[in-house]
């Protein structure tokens, strides 16, 4: 037994060895005849001794694992995306807004923008134990059999790796192996793919392991997350990254680089925009990032994306085609969208049939009509535009757009607020789209999460009559429900708990969900926690709504508006006596007080009992302001260990009152 597990740990380090040697450092160990006649030998050893068998084996990179479901898993560290740029001009405004943040100066990491999808991947004492796709951003689903089939992801690390880490990347489709696989399906009278980053995305997500093995993925990975900070910025990471065997962009030609000014930025950006083409896969932008870990933790996040990173993206590629309709869609507020209805034309790898035209101003300003051929970018955006017309071709018989003046869906007369760019449907209550849009709204994950309800079942349940506002759904049976097309016992009962489940969400979200105009998910934080119940925020005027901190007049008459409608008060009612939570809950408010009201607070540095973001939620709880930089307004700097010099200079200089991590604290309790 022991001489078998010494030959299969030989054959396990030499092919980790040849792997790592070719798909990473593109550099030929041994001949594939020798590389497959290890393989086959490791396998029969492992089949005949499976106790000595490694979850990590080389073996696993031919796959075989039959996955039925995928597991959803929660990301610890939000996978967020990226603010985009298309221009010098916008890079230098993203540059002076942090400046502000900051009195450091600012050195950059400049990186390719894989086209691919997103992967983060977990390994334990330097096993490979987890791989999860980015999902929504706050959860994923579990691809690690899959993943184990991608020759340049390492299922071992080598050297001095840390104990925990995730590091997290892009996998993509080469494209040789993409038009390999293409010419592969057509020899067998099968239909081609549209483009390497969908096709990649649906090859992930293969139930048999051994298909996805079988076409020949690649990963890039750079995004390093430890629980000790080692390193002091992201390139420093990077680079142990790839000492423990990790394929990182680091010694690739060009792939990443260290940029001291925007100028320099321009040149990584400019140069891979002409040489793209040249690359062995797809990429369609460069990724900024700024490099010092203590600088990004001072800058912090938005709601949807890091401050101190941005996706600066290469011009859309442009498309000229004819414009054969335009017809008009109905959102849940009642703002109506023209669409124009395309001859269908291959762009970016995909083909368009549909682009936003946005409003009327917008048509009017391209002067855009039915029969003309126009040009079409995607841009960032997920539905394309249209970004103006080839007059050269318009036909002398075209007529200028008259547009729509009632509601496609339930023909009411649109209006048109002063100082608004759309048109609005008024009847709110009995539009479909308006009716069925607020349910898909009121159940969405940032607001009631409903398990076992989507669009789709809302727009059945709306389609027989069962429901017409959210109100109803809390009164929906199982006679009703069994009764529908593709639902069974299971999936009743799991609606049904899910519906009952969801009266525990806490007020914040119940707020964002009911849907008032203008109140977004940070609103609805703010104003959930300035009044603390539902009576409070309807009982508000004008005057007391504008004085809470960042509610301004257009959120605080949209408000105002949303509680003078009986019809919305009396939805409410109902929602109260389904149970939903329409005030703070007893922990809520045993940690919200004013005891720091009128204070503004600067946080810099790193802390021993808290987190940066305990830190800032003790404030908001008590009533303080956060400010990311250091200002005359600034009453108190909680100072923790290896803080900014220029940061420490301007506190000094205004006289700032400098507290530690535990001065805090006892400021809290007194």
């Amino acid at each position: 037994m022991e001489s078998v597990q010494a030959e299969i740990k030989v054959l396990t380090d030499e092919l980790n060895e040849a792997n790592h040697q070719y798909y990473v450092l593109s550099n030929s160990l041994m001949s594939d005849f020798d590389f497959d006649q290890k393989l086959k030998r490791l396998q029969l050893l492992e089949e005949e001794n499976p106790s000595l068998a490694d979850e990590n084996s080389p073996s696993k990179r031919v796959g075989g694992d039959i996955t039925k479901k995928f597991k959803s898993i929660k990301h610890e560290i939000p996978m967020l995306s990226l603010a985009n740029t298309y221009s010098k001009e916008e890079l230098e405004e993203w540059e002076a807004r942090n400046q502000k943040l900051t009195d450091d100066k600012i050195t950059y990491v400049c990186e390719l923008k894989y086209d691919g999808v997103a992967i983060g991947i977990k390994y334990k004492n330097g096993k490979l134990v987890q791989a999860v796709t980015r999902g929504d951003g706050s959860k994923g689903e579990e691809v690690t059999s899959n993943v184990k089939t991608i020759r340049s992801v390492p299922l071992k690390l080598r050297g001095n790796y840390p104990e925990e880490l995730e590091i997290r990347g892009e996998i993509f489709y080469p494209l040789a192996n993409f038009q390999q696989l293409n010419e592969d399906r057509e020899e067998l009278g099968e239909a081609t793919f549209a483009n390497p980053r969908n096709t990649a995305s649906g090859t992930l997500k293969m139930h048999d392991s051994a298909v996805v093995a079988s076409r020949g993925l690649d990963c890039m990975l750079y995004g390093v997350y430890t629980n000790n900070k080692e390193y002091p910025g992201h390139y420093e990471s990077v680079e142990a990254a790839a000492s423990w065997g990790i394929k990182t962009p680091v010694g690739k030609p060009r792939y990443i680089a260290i940029c001291e000014s925007i100028d320099q930025i321009m040149d990584f950006v400019n140069h891979w925009d002409k040489q793209r083409s040249k690359l062995p896969f797809e990429i369609d932008g460069v990724v900024v990032k700024i490099n010092n870990y203590r600088i990004q933790e001072e800058l912090g996040f938005t709601a949807k994306s890091p401050r101190w990173a941005i996706s600066y993206k290469f011009k859309a590629e442009a498309a000229l085609t004819r414009l054969n309709e335009i017809t008009y869609q109905v959102g849940r507020t009642g703002a109506i969208t023209p669409v124009a209805n395309l001859e269908a034309v291959s762009l970016a790898g995909t083909t368009v049939k549909r682009a936003s035209l946005h409003n009327a101003d917008q048509i009017e300003k391209l002067d855009i009509r039915v029969g003309d051929f126009v040009y079409v970018e995607k841009g960032g955006e997920i539905i394309p535009k249209i970004t103006g017309v080839e007059l050269s071709k318009r036909d002398l018989l075209v007529q200028p757009v008259h547009y729509l003046e009632h509601c496609p869906e339930c023909h009411t007369m649109l209006v048109r607020k002063e100082g608004e760019a759309q048109h609005y449907c008024p009847n709110d209550l009995g539009c479909p789209p308006q009716i069925t849009g607020r349910m898909q709204h009121f159940i969405s994950r940032k607001a009631m999460d409903i398990d076992g309800l989507g669009s789709e079942t809302i727009e059945l349940l709306f389609q027989e009559k069962l429901v017409q506002s959210p109100a109803d759904l809390f009164e929906l049976n199982f006679g009703q429900l069994i009764q529908l097309e593709r639902f069974a016992e299971k999936s009743v009962n799991n609606l049904l708990s899910g519906v009952v489940d969801s009266k525990q969400v806490p007020f914040e979200r119940v707020l964002y969900g009911i849907g008032i105009r203008f109140v977004g998910e940070t609103v609805a934080k703010k104003l959930a926690k300035h009044y603390t119940n539902i009576d409070n925020i309807k009982a508000a005027s004008l005057e007391d709504l504008v004085n809470v901190d960042e509610i301004g007049n257009k959120i605080a008459e949209s408000v105002v508006g949303f509680f003078a409608d009986d019809r919305n008060l009396l939805e409410l009612e109902r929602l109260k006596a389904q149970g939903l939570q329409f005030e703070l809950s007893e922990e809520q408010l045993a940690n919200t007080t004013n005891k720091l009201e009128g204070l503004t607070f600067v946080i810099s540095g790193v802390f021993e009992l808290h987190s940066r973001d305990e830190l800032k939620a003790m404030i908001e709880n008590n009533g303080a302001k956060n400010a990311s930089s250091i200002s005359a307004k600034t009453s108190y700097l909680i100072r923790g260990e290896n803080m900014g010099p220029s940061k420490l200079a301007k506190a000094e200089k205004l006289d700032v009152k400098m507290i530690s991590e535990t001065e805090f604290v006892e400021l809290l309790n007194s």
